[in-house]
């Protein structure tokens, strides 16, 4: 399928078509539907040649654009650009899946060079846009399934909630809670997943009543955290799911004159820089976020280039690491 065909079947010029494709506004709404279900129906991919004129841009699509995590990934992703003499393009969904049109109709205007999208994801007819474009796109934690043929890096989630509990139940405690993130998130279930593996095979039984959902965020660590210690029966522990639901967690403590690690030990998710400057320092589970938005960004450079990688889904290790917000339980 050629330009020149799209534009016989849609009855328009070629220009029309190209501007199209190129996400110019000058095309009547109609002209421009019709253009776009001719594309997605004969499945037309522009070729990038090695003699064409590659855009000098990576467009970086965060979930929510608010957090040191973000920060992390930003740093990965303008490090691998930098070296190939790419500029970075930061943009927010404001907590939304997925992206809107009027983003996607400036990244076909601008032919960017590849897309990276953090805890996003694209519908069916977004994906079909940008690959007509040969603009390839990758997901950094994808919200859920990417299936497999959406490229995307993630991380051993599961093994980390694993580690974090069982980390733990080696110190001796035995009532457990864990804060999840959002249940929409495949990363969220997953370290919850590796928690209840853990209680599971210690043989200590999975109480519902300490399992909580959060939202990643400070507020959500503070909220969970205060109903957690106002149980009749309080967990000794906390597995917070993610560094700054830890700090939440550490001022619902606070507010309940509870100390940690003497009352109460805690475990955070990430292991940002900040988790070794609180008080006292986070133990918790390192993410490699700056890997994570490397890898993801020379994936979608290969694959602007007309490369495949060997594998389409990556998920980088996790490790524990262990500084002084966990204790044995009881000693003072």
């Amino acid at each position: 399928m050629t330009i020149s065909k799209i534009a016989k079947a849609a009855s328009v010029s070629v220009p029309t078509v190209s501007k199209v494709l190129n996400g110019r506004a000058d095309v009547a709404p109609e002209t421009r539907s019709r253009v776009e279900e001719l594309i997605r129906r004969h499945g037309y991919r522009r070729r990038r040649g090695p003699g064409s004129s590659q855009p000098a841009t990576i467009d970086l699509v965060f979930h929510e654009l608010d957090s040191a995590w973000s920060i992390e990934v930003i740093r990965g992703v303008e490090r691998v650009a930098r070296a190939e003499g790419l500029s970075v393009v930061l943009s927010g969904s404001a907590g939304a899946q997925r992206p809107q049109e009027s983003w996607l109709d400036s990244v076909l205007a601008r032919r960017t060079t590849a897309v990276i999208l953090v805890l996003s994801d694209l519908d069916a007819t977004q994906q079909a846009r940008l690959a007509a474009r040969g603009i390839p796109f990758v997901v950094v934690d994808p919200l859920g399934d990417p299936g497999e043929n959406v490229p995307s890096v993630g991380s051993a989630n599961w093994n980390g909630g694993l580690v974090a509990t069982r980390h733990l139940i080696d110190l001796g405690h035995r009532r457990i809670a864990v804060i999840g993130g959002p249940e929409n998130i495949l990363c969220s279930r997953a370290r919850v997943d590796g928690y209840r593996a853990a209680l599971d095979t210690a043989g200590l039984p999975i109480d519902p009543g300490l399992i909580r959902t959060g939202d990643f965020h400070v507020e959500g660590g503070h909220r969970n955290g205060s109903e957690l210690l106002n149980l009749d029966d309080p967990p000794t522990a906390i597995f917070a799911g993610s560094d700054l639901q830890a700090l939440g967690l550490y001022e619902a403590a606070r507010e309940h004159d509870v100390r940690v690690p003497e009352d109460l030990s805690v475990v955070g998710y990430d292991d940002l820089p900040l988790a070794r400057w609180v008080g006292p320092p986070l133990t918790t589970v390192r993410q490699p976020l700056t890997e994570m938005a490397e890898e993801a960004t020379r994936m979608a450079l290969s694959l602007s280039r007309g490369e495949r990688p060997a594998n389409l889904r990556l998920d980088l290790a996790t490790s524990l690491v262990v500084r002084h917000s966990t204790a044995i339980p009881g000693q003072r």
